[in-house]
C-alpha cells in the first residue's frame, strides 16, 4: 500500500475530504509535494508556522538541544534551560502582572488549564463565553465553543457556560458575582477573523475587575506577532487576568501555556497538591524552538512589516466577486457568495500551487494567514494567482 492508501486505512479522519497533499519536504513559504512540486503556505498551517518552515534558527536550537537531552521527567519538576529561558523571554513581552506561565502542548491544554485556574482562583462555576467563538475541540473547551451543531453531539458537556455575543457591550451585564471567569478571542478566529472596538474591550475588563471575575484572553490564533503587534490585545489598551497561547508560539513545534501572574498561578500547587499536571508541556525541544521563534520576532523585526503588507493585501484584493475583506493585521478572512463557490476556488488555487482554507463557523470566507516572512513580491504573486483563480470560475 502507498502513503495516500495507509493514511486512509490507518490514520483517525478529521472529515470525509480531507486534503491529502503528500508533502515531502517543506521550506520559508513553500511545501512540496513528492512530485516536487511547490505550493505556497498561505495559512501558515493554520496559524503555526509564522516565522515560516524549518527556519534556520530554529532548525539550529532544536538540533543543540537534541545534543542535550530530550524529556527527562513530568513537567514542572526539574529546572531546564529551554523552558525557564523561555518563559523569562516570553513574560519579558507582557505587562509587568503577566509574569508566571505553565506550559502545556496545545492550544485545547492552555483552555482547559485557564478554566481550572479561573475556578480554584475564584471559587466560582459560572463561565461566560462567546457566539461563534472557538478555543480547541476537548471537552472543557468544547463546552465554551459558540456553536451548537459542533457541540450536541457531544453532550453533556460542562454545566454553567453562558454565551453572550462579541462586541455587544448590553450583554456585559450577564458577568456578574458568580462569574469565574470571561474567555474570550481578542480577535475572533473561526468566526472569520472578527473584532471589538477598544471601548468594547475596556468596559469588558471594567466589568471582570467589579465583579472579580478573571479575563481570560485567547490569542492561540492571533498572538506571537500575526496582528502586528506581538499580541493582540496590545491594540486595546486592556490586559487580561490569563493569557492563552500556542500555534505561532513553536516555531512548527508543539507547544502552547496559559500566562497569569504568579499569585494567582500559585493555586494550582495546593489544595490538592499538583492542581494540574502534564507530562509532556513544555517539553524541552518544544521549548528551544519557541524561544528561537521569539528571538527571531523580535531580533528579526517582523512584526514590525505586518501592518504595511497587511494594506498591500487589502489593496490588491479586489473583485466583483470578493464581498468583504475583514483583516487584523496577517489575519484575514476573504468573503465570497457561498460556500460551495469558496470551496471550488480553494481546489483550483490549490492545482495552481496556492494553499487556502476556509473557517469552521464561517465557510464562505477565505482563510490568509501566511507566514510573517512573505515577502511583498510573493503577496503580489499570490493576490495575482487568487484574482486569476476568480476569473477563470467567473
Amino acid at each position: 500500500m502507498n502513503n495516500r492508501q495507509l493514511f486512509l486505512k490507518h490514520l483517525g479522519q478529521t472529515s470525509e475530504f480531507p486534503l491529502s497533499l503528500e508533502i515531502e519536504k517543506a521550506e520559508g513559504l513553500y511545501m512540496y509535494d513528492k512530485d516536487n512540486k511547490a505550493y505556497l503556505d498561505l495559512i501558515s498551517g493554520i496559524g503555526v508556522s509564522s516565522i515560516g518552515h524549518r527556519h534556520p534558527k530554529v532548525i539550529e536550537a532544536i538540533k543543540e538541544q537534541l545534543d542535550k537531552h530530550l524529556h527527562v521527567m513530568v513537567y514542572g519538576e526539574f529546572v531546564t534551560a529551554s523552558q525557564v529561558q523561555l518563559a523569562h523571554a516570553i513574560s519579558e513581552t507582557l505587562p509587568d502582572h503577566l509574569d508566571n506561565i505553565f506550559l502545556v502542548n496545545s492550544g485545547s491544554e492552555a483552555t482547559e488549564g485557564a478554566l481550572k485556574l479561573a475556578k480554584r482562583h475564584t471559587g466560582r462555576s459560572k463561565i461566560v463565553s462567546f457566539e461563534n467563538a472557538y478555543h480547541g475541540s476537548t471537552s472543557g473547551a468544547l463546552s465554551i465553543a459558540g456553536d451548537e451543531k459542533l457541540k450536541e453531539p457531544f453532550r453533556p458537556l460542562l454545566p454553567d457556560i453562558h454565551q453572550i455575543r462579541f462586541g455587544e457591550s448590553s450583554d456585559i451585564d450577564c458577568i456578574d458575582r458568580d462569574t469565574a471567569a470571561v474567555i474570550i478571542e481578542t480577535v475572533q478566529g473561526e468566526a472569520g477573523v472578527r473584532h471589538a472596538s477598544s471601548e468594547y474591550f475596556e468596559s469588558l475588563r471594567a466589568k471582570c475587575t467589579e465583579t472579580g471575575a478573571l479575563l481570560i484572553m485567547d490569542e492561540i490564533q492571533c498572538g506571537f506577532g500575526r496582528t502586528g503587534k506581538f499580541w493582540a490585545f496590545e491594540h486595546y489598551g486592556v490586559s487580561p487576568d490569563i493569557l492563552l497561547c500556542a500555534k505561532g508560539m513553536g516555531g512548527g513545534m508543539p507547544i502552547g501555556g496559559f500566562v497569569s501572574s504568579k499569585s494567582i498561578m500559585h493555586d494550582l500547587t495546593h489544595d490538592p497538591v499538583l492542581g494540574h499536571i502534564t507530562t509532556f508541556g513544555g517539553h524541552p525541544v518544544s521549548a528551544a524552538a519557541s524561544l528561537a521563534t521569539v528571538k527571531v520576532l523580535l531580533e528579526e523585526k517582523l512584526i514590525e512589516t505586518v501592518e504595511e503588507k497587511e494594506k498591500l493585501f487589502l489593496t490588491l484584493l479586489k473583485h466583483k466577486k470578493i464581498k468583504e475583506v475583514r483583516s487584523m493585521g496577517l489575519m484575514m478572512a476573504v468573503e465570497f457568495e457561498s460556500f460551495e463557490y469558496l470551496d471550488q476556488l480553494i481546489h483550483k488555487l490549490l492545482k495552481e500551487g496556492i494553499l487556502t482554507d476556509w473557517f469552521l463557523f464561517c465557510d464562505n470566507s477565505m482563510r490568509i494567514a501566511p507566514p510573517l516572512t512573505i515577502t511583498f513580491e510573493e503577496i503580489k504573486m499570490a493576490c495575482n494567482k487568487i484574482l486569476q483563480a476568480i476569473d477563470h470560475l467567473d
